[in-house]
């Protein structure tokens, strides 16, 4: 498999696991995800799929570290304030896995240049912190066919799913069709979230990526899988197809990627970093 010595050692966990071996770490060492967000969600996905050896990992976060984002954005640290967060999180990796290849996308995501970004990678992993973001990331990865591992928390509870529409499972609006009014849902600062909720979810969305890359396992696509901290409660409900979806129905009325209006309260209304 033209592994180095030191990668045969660093990776040997993997290698020695049946369900992956040499190829399927060759498989993650070839594969490319983009991250959307670097923030509570984004952190340790970001840092789980640089330590599995995911070749290529992009970074797409336009904000910078902030003192109250290091309760639960551990890619960070405390000298890092006022540093953009994809170029603190590629600082991050490249200490953690100098295999991997960090590409960094320190501007806002728009309905102008997601596609694009996109196209260069194989899955998306979304860990945004606001709606308008959620539904654009979803929209775009529906167009370009990638497959989209989406996590979100609120308080004391997570969630999580992966969808591939292309492969005939629901899309992001078959469960959600549409953004809250802005202002519906509180935001962080009002509401509050527990930090370490923010590595369950982050951390099960990397498991769910790896697994898609190696193509192993039973994945969340057409389930929703939610995470109570205060009861420690997993379980999962499915998630079904809509056929009337405005994307990916029968009879889709969008046809492009739609913007939505986004207003100071929305911005950080999910809590999801």
């Amino acid at each position: 498999m033209d592994f180095t010595e030191e990668q045969i050692e660093r990776y040997s966990r993997h290698i020695i696991l049946p369900e992956v071996g040499g190829r399927g770490q060759r498989k993650l060492l070839d594969a490319r995800v983009l991250v959307v967000g670097a923030g509570g969600l984004g952190s340790p996905a970001l840092m789980y799929l640089a330590a599995a050896g995911v070749g290529t990992v992009g970074i797409a976060d336009g904000d910078r570290v902030d003192l109250s984002n290091l309760q639960r954005q551990i890619i960070h640290s405390t000298p890092r304030v006022g540093t953009p967060k994809a170029l603190s999180a590629k600082k991050t990796i490249e200490e953690l896995n100098p295999d991997v290849e960090v590409i960094t996308y320190n501007e806002r995501l728009t309905r102008e240049n997601i596609r694009e970004v996109i196209r260069g990678f194989h899955i998306v992993l979304d860990g945004s912190d606001n709606f308008p973001t959620r539904f654009l990331v979803n929209d775009a990865a529906f167009f370009e066919h990638r497959p989209l591992v989406s996590g979100s928390m609120f308080r004391f509870e997570g969630q999580l799913s992966v969808f591939k529409p292309h492969e005939g499972s629901p899309c992001y609006r078959c469960l959600y069709p549409e953004p809250p009014p802005p202002g519906l849902v509180p935001s962080c600062q009002e509401a509050g979230v527990l930090g370490a909720l923010a590595g369950v979810i982050g951390v099960l969305q990397a498991v769910e990526t790896i697994k898609e890359i190696l193509r192993i396992g039973e994945g969340l696509s057409g389930r929703l899988l939610i995470f109570d901290a205060l009861r420690m409660d997993f379980r999962k409900v499915r998630v079904r197809k809509d056929p009337g979806c405005r994307l990916c129905g029968k009879e889709p009325s969008i046809k492009e990627l739609v913007t939505y209006e986004e207003s100071c309260e929305l911005q950080r209304s999910s809590c999801e970093t």
